[in-house]
This record gives C-alpha cells, structure tokens and sequence, in this order.
C-alpha cells in the first residue's frame, strides 16, 4: 500500500532546498534581490497570530516581551520570558505576523506606566494598584477586563480618547520599524499585521490582517479598532479601501470557529437572511485562509457532527461548551457554524443556490500565543500566556489562573503552525501562496505534505519527477479541478515526518459533497498507512490502530511503529461527476506524549486522570475541490 520514495534522501533534499530555494544576490544600491522558484520547491514555516507585550490583555495576563523580543526568538535567538527562563527555538521559523489587538492597542501598559497620583477614575486605579500588587493580582484585574468586554459596558482602559489615538499611532509607528528592521528577504519574513478582535458578548469572530506591502504603503493606516462593529463588513470596507488608496494588498484570516458559537461559518447573512452572491463574493476574496489550530483548541471536526470519524474531535475538550469567554453556553444546533469541516459543507450549499461559494478558504495553523514566544512544542510549550507559562501548577490550573472562565489549561493545545508552499522566502511570495490557499496547517510537528489533483495520475508517476508533474498535470492543495477530465479524479498524497518527532500512523483523505437533492455528506478514506510488515490490512473500511510507545512515566516514545513518509496515488471510488465535491488530506503521527505529560516528568507530579497524557498529532492541508461543468 505504501509508496517508498527514499526516507533518507527526502530529508537530505529537504536540508538542501533550504540553501537552494531562494536564489538571493546582492543588487545594485545594497538592495537584496530574491528569484523566486519556477515552483514552490521547499515549505516555508510560521506563526501568522502573535502576542506581545502591546496587546491589552497579553501585558495585563504579566506579558512584558514586545515585538522585537518576538521577532529575535522567531528567528531562532535565545530570550529571557516574562517569567525569567530562558527560551528557545530548536529551530528558527521562516515567518512570522505580530497580530497585536488594534483595540486598546498599548492600553494596559499605558495605565500600568501612568503616574498613579494622575489616576482620577476609581476602576481604572484599582486596576492599576491590581497590575503592581502582584502578578496573580494582574490576572485578576484582566479577568475584570475582560468581563467588561463580554457585558458590552465601555472599559475605561481603553477609551477613545485624543490621548489613546495619539499613543496608537506612536506604537504603529515604532511596531513598523521594528519589523522592517527584522525583515531579511530569503531567509526570514516579517509582516505587517494586527488583529481585528471582533466579538460579540464572547462569541469569537477575530480576525488577523495582514499586509503584503512594506512602511511605505502600510503606514498609510492604522490598525483598525472594531469599536462597535458585529460582523465583518467594516473591516471588508477598510481592507478595500487600503487596496485602492496605495495599490497593495492585505487579507485576513478568520481564527478558530470552535468558541464562535456557529456565527463564524454561518448559512446566513448577517441579518438571518439568505447569503447574497456579493456577500459571499466579499468575504471569499477578502478571507482566502482560516485559522483550523491553536492553543484554544482544534477546529476541524467535531465528535457530534462526524460521528464515523474515529479521529473527529482533536482538542475539542472544554471549548465545545461555552463561547470565548465561558459567558454564553454552546448549543448542539450551533455546531456547524464553528468548525471547518462543516464550513467547506456549507459554501458548498451556497454556491449550489447563488454560484458562489464563500468558504472556499484554505487552512493554516497558528499559535496565539500571548507570550511573545511563538513555539508549539510539547516539550517547549510556554502557554497561552504569562500565567501559564512553565510551573509545576499550570496544567490544573484554570486557562486564566483566578478567574473561573470554565476551563482549565490542560484543555489548552500546543498547537499550531502555519505552513505555506512558497517560492521564495519574501513577503510577496508567502502572501501569494496564502492567496492562492497552498497551505496547510499543522498542531505543531513540522510534516512536509504535498497533495495534487488532477485526472490522470498515475501510480508510475511516482517513480519521476512527481511535484513537477504535480503542477503541469493537475493543481495543488487549494486549486480546483479543471472540469473535463474523464473518469474519476486521481490524487498525489505525500507525506515526510518532522525530522525530529514522530514517525506516521496514517494518510487519509477527507471528501465532502452535495447530493442533487440539497444534502451534505462526508467521508473519510484510509488511503496510505504504515503497514508493520504487511500486518496493517484495511477492515471493515477502517485500518487497525497503529499501536502506541508512550513510556507515560518517562514522557518518551520510539520510533519502532509508524513509517518516515508515506506516499500513494490515490482515486476516488464513489465519484459522481454530477454534485460538488472537496478533498482534503489528513495526517495523523503514531502517539507522542503531551506537553502535560513532560510538565509531568519535569515537575514530579501526579495528575488527575482526566488529563490526556498521549495523543496524535496531525496535519490538516487545505482542499481541492471539484465542481461539475
């Protein structure tokens, strides 16, 4: 069943594209010139969903580190945390988004700096007497904050005064320079970003921007504050306005849906009515990626809404209850709307009714990590933020230590990473790649993953120049299959572990589709698996668990079960060229211990049983879909 290309020699080629990706010469006046590949030749890996110390809630939750501390540890430099480890990536990334809240931008640091004698309002000085007592003090004055936000009451820390637009508009400026400082076309890409925290009451519809362009262009705006606004249209308006005022080029990135409350990935429009075709044009242009993996969880399917799917339900514990802030409870009808799998379902639908299909996104994973330190792995894992960052108490400790919010950190992911098939190194060819959806997303483990689609792959194709015939014959993840083809579609599916972690369980393909009479389904196939010495054989349409490693007690596992790559061609049994289709991959790692299981260890504890200890990683690629002539 399995397809060998060479383990070794994918690795060795691996190391070597690194160098060889981005042809990068030293141009006339000291300018870099980057040539990009004829295709994307090596992925490129980052975090488009970052935290400093300039985020309202990050410095109230203890964060200290800025963007420049963020940007170094990125880029592979060691740094002090908040908490006064050292921390360290094993491996630097190739990019990174600083996605700081555009609301109350710098505020919290602004009270906490603020002489304390010019304080006059009687809530914002408890909260600065809060911020200085202590940092479990801080916790709690951010836990009031935030209860503010979710009651929709003004918080008087970030009011919108002459004086916030003034302190705004000097930490754009000073955010703007230091990442074009860090900016290094070829080898590390720093965007220009923010985030959009749209939230109604708690249900999450954040979104992070980000720009293409450099200061020239992008100083030209300011991060856009959400104010009032429920749904996306106003940030629609302000991306439009920026690509037709300095001809650059800006996107946004829905988070994870899974605390949305089903308003994230909606049948509807926003008034509850039918979704127009314009609508759902806008949003499809302007929201070309979504967010399927961080530390709040996974959101790619749900154990209620696919129940045949023995791996449904990564990291849903805890954030299937309640919305962002615990404050509204999550009812099963509102599922749908929250996670991804059901969202490609649902674009599907409305395209069938208005010819346009608003959920044609692809995928990537990220982090929001409230840190500065943007590391997903479990033996690295600093946290969502500074009150969980490495202790003996944090995994049974609440997601914000002191304010009951109904969950608890050990429900929080390691996760995730974004992946992007880029040809070159740079802003414009990442943006590019993101536009185009040939990404995928990753709860952390640094998988190589191709998939191409087309009509006449073969499984010979293998044994040549497959990624080039990849592209002349067919389209990448995130493409659509050209309509003519005769028979059923055929798929390249092709798999390398992270060098460093574990070895593969299995590769499947996730396919959707809308019957004649107005029906999603979905399914999922088993199609390239380790097979353990021929001893793995497909059984009743599933394939037999792995096996598992884990040594618990030492928080290790061996790399005797599982396989290094696993590559296969792959054609679609059921295919009925009459309804629209889509297919992702998905790849599950054989079992690894989790970040809770080495805090274990390090820490000589004993936890509650309920805290998961193992489990299996995975990589999500973004999908190509199918539609009928």
């Amino acid at each position: 069943m399995k397809k060998s290309l060479g383990a070794v020699a994918l690795l060795l080629a691996a190391t070597a594209l690194t160098s060889s990706c981005d042809k990068v010469k030293q141009a006339v006046g000291g300018k870099v010139e980057v040539k990009n590949t004829a295709y994307p030749e090596k992925v490129l890996w980052g975090d488009t969903h970052l935290h400093t110390s300039n985020s309202v809630d990050a410095f109230g939750f203890g964060t200290r580190l800025g963007p420049e501390e963020a940007l170094r540890f990125a880029r592979g430099e060691e740094v002090e945390a908040t908490t006064g480890s050292k921390a360290k990536l094993a491996r630097p990334l190739d990019f990174l988004v600083i996605s700081d809240h555009a609301e109350g931008i710098g505020s919290t640091k602004a009270l906490y700096d603020a002489p304390r004698m010019m304080i006059t309002d009687p809530q914002l000085l408890r909260w600065y007497d809060m911020m200085h007592a202590s940092p479990e003090e801080s916790l709690k004055a951010m836990g009031e904050m935030l209860a503010v936000r979710a009651s929709g009451k003004p918080n008087p820390a970030m009011s919108d005064t002459a004086a916030a637009e003034k302190r705004t508009a000097k930490l754009w400026t000073e955010h703007m320079d230091t990442v074009e400082r860090y900016n290094e076309p070829g080898k590390f890409t720093a965007f220009m970003g923010f985030e959009y925290t749209l939230m109604q009451t708690g249900n999450n519809l954040h979104r992070n921007v980000i720009f293409r362009d450099g200061v020239d262009k992008v100083s030209t705006v300011k991060p856009l504050d959400p104010g009032d606004a429920k749904w996306p249209e106003h940030l629609w308006d302000y991306m439009e306005a920026y690509e037709k005022s300095t001809g650059g080029q800006v996107l946004a990135i829905p988070h994870n849906g899974n605390v949305s409350n089903g308003l994230m990935w909606m049948l509807t429009d926003p008034s509850g009515g039918p979704m127009s075709a314009e609508y759902a044009r806008r949003r499809s242009e302007h929201e070309p990626i979504a967010e399927i993996t961080q530390i709040k969880g996974d959101s790619e399917a749900h154990p209620f809404l696919s129940p045949n799917d023995e791996f449904a339900g990564y990291g849903t514990s805890g954030w299937d209850q309640a919305n962002l802030l615990g404050n509204i409870a999550t009812k099963q009808e509102d599922l749908p709307g929250s996670y991804v799998r059901e969202a490609l379902k649902r674009g599907m639908l409305i395209e069938q009714r208005t010819g346009v299909n608003p959920y044609k996104f692809g995928v990537i994973g990220s982090t929001d990590s409230h840190t500065s330190l943007s590391t997903p792995d479990e033996n690295n894992f600093f946290g969502k933020h500074t009150g969980v960052e490495p202790s003996a108490k944090r995994a049974t400790a609440g997601f914000v230590p002191g304010v009951p919010s109904g969950r608890m950190n050990w429900q929080s992911l390691a996760s995730g990473y974004a992946a992007v098939w880029a040809t070159s190194n740079t802003r414009e060819a990442i943006f590019d790649a993101m536009k185009r959806k040939e990404v995928y997303a990753t709860t952390g483990p640094r998988m190589t993953v191709r998939f191409f689609g087309g009509w006449d792959f073969k499984a010979d194709d293998l044994k040549g120049d497959w990624v080039k015939a990849g592209y002349a014959q067919g389209v990448p993840m995130g493409g659509s299959l050209k309509t003519g083809g005769k028979g059923a579609p055929s798929f390249i599916v092709s798999a390398l572990k992270d060098p460093v972690d574990g070895n593969l369980d299995r590769v499947q393909v996730i396919k959707g589709w809308v019957d004649k009479a107005g029906q999603v389904h979905e399914k999922v196939f088993d199609v390239v698996w380790s097979e353990m010495d021929g001893k793995r054989k497909l059984a009743g349409g599933k394939v037999p668990a792995v096996g598992d490693t884990v040594d618990v007690a030492a928080a290790t596992y061996a790399n005797t079960i599982g396989a290094p790559e696993l590559t296969t061609v792959w054609s679609d049994p059921e295919f009925d060229p009459t309804v629209r289709a889509f297919y992702y991959v998905r790849v599950l790692q054989i079992p690894t211990p989790t970040w809770m299981a080495y805090d274990m260890v390090k820490y000589k504890l004993t936890l509650p049983a309920e805290i998961p200890l193992k489990h299996q990683e995975r990589a999500y690629t973004s999908a190509i879909w199918y539609s009928p002539a």
